[in-house]
C-alpha cells in the first residue's frame, strides 16, 4: 500500500480546520460551563444568632461594639432595616424559619423545653420543614448548633431532612463549656450524644468550617444551617475576649462588656466560616443569610436601638432583628430595604429562587423581588405575633400583637389590655391611641381574633407528664 502524499497547501488546509473544529469546541466548552453556572442552584447558609440586639452590630454605627465580619456582610448584599422575627422567644422564631407558616400553626406558640411543665410546643407531624424540601431539590443538608426544636423522635434534626447534625438539641446552655442543661447532655453529632470540649461558640465555628471542606469537591449544592448559642445567656465570653473589650471601652459596665465580648467573639468566629467559604471557591455562588431570633435581652446590657423593650416582648425591641442577604452579582451591594419582612418568609424566598414548582403551603412571602430589585414593595399584608409561655407571669397564656399598615395593637400580658400605637408618629410606643383611636383598635382586635382562631384549631401541646 503506497503512503498518501498530502500537498503543502492540502495539509495548511487541513491544519487550519483542525484549529478551527479545536476552537469551536473551546468555545462551547465555555459556554457550556457559564452556562452551568448561571443554571447552578446557590448554596445556602443561614446564619442565626441567639438574642442578638437590632443595634448591637458595628454596621449601624454602635459605638462600643466592633462586628467587622457581619460589617463585611452588610458591606457585600442587602441590609434589611424593617425585618422582625416570629416571635420574641426563640423555638417559634425557629419553626417560623423552617416552616414559612406562622409558629401556632406548627404547633410551637412557645418554647420547647425538656421539662415538660415548661413546654409549649411540640411541632405538629406531617409539616414540610425546609431541609427536606432541599433535599428533594438535590441538596446536600447539614445543622450545626442550636436545635430547639425537639428532644427526641419524631422531631429530631436528622428525621426533619438533615442529612448532618452537630449541635445542641435543647433550648440553652447553662455553660458554654460544660454544654450541659440541667444537668443533662444534649449535645449530639446526627444520633450519637458527644461531648465536645471548648467554648461552644468556637466548637459550632469549627464544625461549620469542616462541613463546608467536605462540600468542596461535591456536584451538589449544599445547605448549611449554622445557628449559634451566642449570644443568649449565660453571657460568657473568652477570658480573653473580654480583656479586649475592657481595655478599649473602659466606661462600659461588667454587664455590658460581656456581652460585647460575646458578640465579638461571635463575629470572629462567623469571619472563618465566610473565609472557609472563599478557600474553597464556594462564596461567590452561595446565598448568604444572617439573623436573630428576636430582640436583645436588656438585663444582659443589649442595644435594640432607638425602639422600645426587648426580648420576650411584644414591643418593636422584641421583634426586630438585624438582617442581612448576600449573594455576590446577584443581590446590590452595599443595599437596603425598609421593607417589613418575617423569619418566616425566608422559605418561600428559597423556594422561588431555587425554581421548585411544588411548594409546601407558606405564610410568608417571597422576599426575591426584593432582593433582586425587580419591585420596591411586597404587597401590603397584615403581620401577627403570639407567644404561648407558663410561669407566674403568663399562666399558660398567649400574649400578642399585630402589625397592619402604620398601626400596631399588642398586649404584653395576659392581664393587661391591648395597646394601639401608629408606629410611623410614634415608633417609641409610647403613646397607646386605644381610647383616642376605637375605629383603628377595634379592626385590628377583629384581625387578631381571627388569627387567634386559626392558631387554636392547631394542638400545640404533647402533653404533660
Amino acid at each position: 500500500m503506497g503512503l498518501i502524499k498530502i500537498s503543502n497547501k492540502n495539509w495548511a488546509l487541513f491544519a487550519s480546520k483542525i484549529l478551527v473544529i479545536s476552537l469551536f469546541f473551546s468555545f462551547y466548552q465555555t459556554i457550556l460551563v457559564a452556562q452551568e453556572k448561571i443554571n447552578s442552584k446557590p448554596n445556602i447558609i443561614l446564619i442565626l444568632v441567639d438574642d442578638l440586639g437590632h443595634h448591637d452590630v458595628s454596621y449601624y454605627g454602635t459605638k462600643d461594639i466592633r462586628t467587622p465580619n457581619i460589617d463585611k456582610l452588610c458591606n457585600a448584599g442587602m441590609r434589611f432595616d424593617n425585618f422582625y422575627a416570629n416571635s420574641c422567644v426563640c423555638s417559634p422564631t425557629r419553626a417560623s424559619l423552617m416552616s414559612g407558616r406562622y409558629p401556632e400553626m406548627v404547633g410551637v406558640p412557645g418554647l420547647v423545653r425538656s421539662k415538660s411543665k415548661d413546654n409549649f410546643g411540640f411541632m405538629k407531624p406531617g409539616v414540610e420543614l425546609l431541609p427536606k424540601y432541599l433535599k428533594s431539590a438535590n441538596y446536600n443538608t447539614a445543622i450545626v448548633g442550636k436545635w430547639n426544636l425537639g428532644l427526641e423522635s419524631p422531631n429530631l434534626p436528622n428525621e426533619k431532612g438533615f442529612d448532618f447534625f452537630h449541635g445542641f438539641l435543647d433550648d440553652m446552655m447553662d455553660d458554654y463549656y460544660s454544654h450541659l442543661r440541667h444537668g443533662i447532655n444534649f449535645m449530639r453529632k446526627n444520633g450519637e450524644e458527644i461531648n465536645p470540649k471548648g467554648h461552644a461558640t468556637e466548637f459550632f465555628t469549627d464544625s461549620a468550617c469542616d462541613y463546608i471542606k467536605t462540600q468542596q469537591n461535591s456536584k451538589n449544592p449544599f445547605f448549611l444551617y449554622l445557628a449559634y448559642n451566642a449570644p443568649h445567656d449565660p453571657i460568657q465570653p473568652p477570658v480573653e475576649w473580654l480583656m479586649k473589650v475592657k481595655q478599649k471601652e473602659q466606661g462600659l459596665s461588667d454587664t455590658r462588656a460581656k456581652l460585647v465580648a460575646s458578640i465579638e467573639h461571635l463575629d470572629d468566629g462567623i469571619g472563618k466560616v465566610i473565609e472557609t467559604l472563599k478557600r474553597t471557591g464556594k462564596y461567590e455562588n452561595s446565598l448568604i443569610i444572617f439573623l436573630s431570633d428576636n430582640g436583645g435581652k436588656l438585663a444582659d446590657g443589649a442595644n435594640n436601638g432607638n425602639i422600645r423593650d426587648g426580648k420576650g416582648s411584644m414591643y418593636e425591641g422584641g421583634l426586630k432583628i438585624p438582617a442581612l442577604f448576600v449573594w455576590e452579582n446577584n443581590i446590590p451591594a452595599s443595599s437596603n430595604s425598609d421593607q417589613k419582612a418575617l423569619t418566616m418568609d425566608i422559605f418561600p424566598t428559597i423556594c422561588e429562587l431555587i425554581g421548585n414548582k411544588s411548594q409546601p403551603k407558606f405564610d410568608g412571602l417571597s422576599l426575591l423581588s426584593i432582593l433582586n430589585k425587580t419591585k420596591p414593595k411586597l404587597p401590603e399584608r397584615n403581620i401577627f405575633f403570639s407567644r404561648r409561655e407558663g410561669n407566674m407571669l403568663y399562666g399558660g397564656q398567649t400574649i400578642q400583637a399585630v402589625v397592619s399598615g402604620n398601626w400596631k395593637l399588642l398586649q404584653n400580658t395576659p392581664y393587661q389590655p391591648y395597646e394601639l400605637y401608629n408606629l410611623e408618629d410614634d415608633p417609641l410606643e409610647r403613646q397607646n391611641l386605644k381610647e383616642a383611636n376605637k375605629t383603628e383598635h377595634n379592626r385590628l382586635l377583629s384581625l387578631m381574633i381571627e388569627h387567634i382562631q386559626k392558631g387554636g384549631s392547631v394542638p400545640w401541646q404533647k402533653g404533660i407528664d
